[in-house]
């Protein structure tokens, strides 16, 4: 696997745990009993804890782009002998 390669599924990898990590802990103003401010969405988060949450998503996007690294060197399902042909 080539470096592009590796980067290029890290990254999409990581974007498709960051949109499934992005709702967790999110509430609303009204779900929190507060009043929305003057200029603010109904739906806005309180606290996003965005910082958190991209530190989490680097975190598991890390471990499954491990496994996949490892599956795919190691030749566990057979890939290679289906490409080739």
């Amino acid at each position: 696997m080539s470096i592009f390669t590796g980067l290029m599924v890290f990254g999409i990898i990581w974007w498709l745990v960051l949109f499934m990590v992005l709702p967790f802990g999110a509430r609303s103003p009204h779900e929190a009993g507060e009043e929305v401010e003057a200029g603010l969405a109904e739906s806005a988060p309180i606290r996003p804890r965005l910082w958190l949450k991209l530190a989490i998503t680097t975190v598991i996007a890390l471990l499954l782009w491990g496994a996949y690294y490892y599956v795919m060197t190691h030749d566990l399902f057979g890939f290679r002998d289906y490409i080739s042909g």
